[in-house]
């Protein structure tokens, strides 16, 4: 798989590329390709990470939340905005009563970075009706928003609501700490400030596969891969 590193972006050369690559398999290498999309991620390759799945996912394979979320982060990454606003929408249509907070927590990233407050809070809107409880990054990032548009007594209901933990878990090399928190602390300052830190995104490239392997558990990826031998989800 690592040959494709040093092939052009047109869309034919790599697919090519990957046909080669499977053309002998018996079974198609589920295991190599993922490894290769981690490795391209390390390295920030978001557009032949876009191309990789997508050509996965045309041989009706791979379709997990874990590739479906790869994606998407590859498309945000990638300043590709509208399609990653169309997969998640897709996603969230089709399994939306069992969709990790991972995802919530992408898009509301996204939308507070560019300032698209009203899209943020749609999606913060499909959270609560969904019960899906946000996380301390998300109650920050809208608390932000509120108080840049003014909207006080709409932050003041969310502080009341959401209250800031006594104890949140942390992220630091890899290993989740349970860590007080202290409101008026610089680390909480900071975050407030840039709340699509470091930690989010170690959060999210280290234990996303583990808070899916629980989705899978309840029958979401079944379904998810159900679809893709039914070929519903087309990449061109």
């Amino acid at each position: 798989m690592c040959e494709i590193k040093g092939l052009s972006n047109v869309k034919e050369e790599v697919y090519g590329a990957l046909d080669s690559f499977v053309a002998w398999e018996l079974e198609f290498p589920l295991i190599v390709v993922k490894k290769a999309l981690k490795t391209l991620e390390d390295e920030k390759e978001w557009k032949r990470i876009i191309q990789v799945i997508k050509w996965m996912f045309n041989k009706g394979q791979g379709k997990t939340m874990g590739s479906y979320y790869t994606l998407l982060n590859a498309f945000i990454e990638d300043g590709r905005i509208e399609e990653a606003e169309e997969l998640f929408g897709m996603i969230f249509s089709r399994y939306m009563e069992g969709l990790p907070r991972t995802f919530f927590m992408r898009m509301i990233s996204l939308y507070y970075s560019v300032g698209a407050y009203d899209k943020m809070f749609e999606v913060f809107a499909d959270m609560e009706e969904l019960g899906v409880r946000p996380d301390g990054s998300i109650v920050r990032m809208l608390g932000d928003a509120f108080q840049k548009l003014e909207m006080m007594d709409k932050y003041e209901k969310l502080k009341k609501k959401y209250p800031p933990p006594k104890w949140e878990y942390r992220y630091i090399k890899g290993k989740r700490i349970r860590m007080r928190v202290y409101p008026d602390s610089k680390t909480e300052e900071a975050t407030k400030g840039d709340p699509v830190t470091d930690e989010l995104q170690e959060a999210e490239s280290i234990h996303l596969d583990s808070d899916l392997e629980e989705e899978a558990g309840s029958g979401l990826d079944r379904n998810v891969l159900d679809d893709a031998s039914s070929g519903d989800l087309e990449y061109v």
